[in-house]
């Protein structure tokens, strides 16, 4: 989140956020306003909803676009840029109050991410190239917010040789080093153009 420089809400905590330029797309003033405001780029978007409530805004009409972003906090460098004087990570269940339909733009973010990990390989742009099983099951317990079967969830994932054995192995952990795999992206393709659906967990 960013703290934001002016008014209405200056000081308080809120989601990146900034205007459209008229020489730009939606999803190119996705990217430069996460870059302006946060220093965050070179990641994964994908577009959410259009939030459009008459009085969302207090001073005039506004439209927003929303995003989720995936991104590896330990990649990013965050600082604060355009109207902005701060901007840190913080645990998505927090206290904090946020300013406008924020919570309402943040719940329909993650219930879209939650969606799209289950039917398409969003979660991979958060691994490693090398990854094991178990690195990518946290990944989808820590989205999903539940814990999963390690035996059918591997069992799922193995089947659908969408991963690549390779021939390295963890180092430097206490227990038997686990092999590293890689996500077949061209499989995922081929399988994705003949109609296929990636659906690694169901719903409950």
């Amino acid at each position: 989140m960013i703290k934001r420089k002016r008014n209405p809400q200056k000081g308080r905590w809120a989601l990146p956020g900034g205007f459209i330029l008229d020489n730009e797309t939606v999803d190119e003033a996705a990217v430069r306003v996460l870059e302006e405001t946060s220093n965050v780029k070179n990641i994964y978007l994908e577009q959410v909803h259009t939030f459009s409530e008459i009085n969302r805004f207090p001073l005039r009409r506004v439209i927003t676009v929303s995003f989720f972003a995936l991104i590896d906090p330990d990649k990013h460098s965050l600082k604060p840029g355009v109207d902005t004087t701060d901007a840190q990570w913080f645990p998505i269940h927090n206290n904090i109050e946020l300013p406008f339909d924020h919570k309402i733009i943040f719940d329909t973010a993650l219930a879209q991410l939650k969606q799209s990990i289950r039917i398409t390989p969003v979660g991979f742009e958060l691994l490693p190239n090398k990854f094991t099983l178990t690195q990518l099951q946290s990944l989808y317990e820590c989205i999903l917010e539940r814990e999963l079967d390690k035996r059918n969830f591997r069992k799922k994932i193995l089947g659908m040789n969408l991963l690549i054995p390779t021939n390295s192995y963890q180092t430097g952990v206490a227990h038997r080093a686990a092999r590293l795999y890689k996500f077949d992206l061209k499989r995922y393709n081929k399988l994705r153009n003949s109609g296929i659906t990636f659906e690694i967990i169901k719903d409950n």
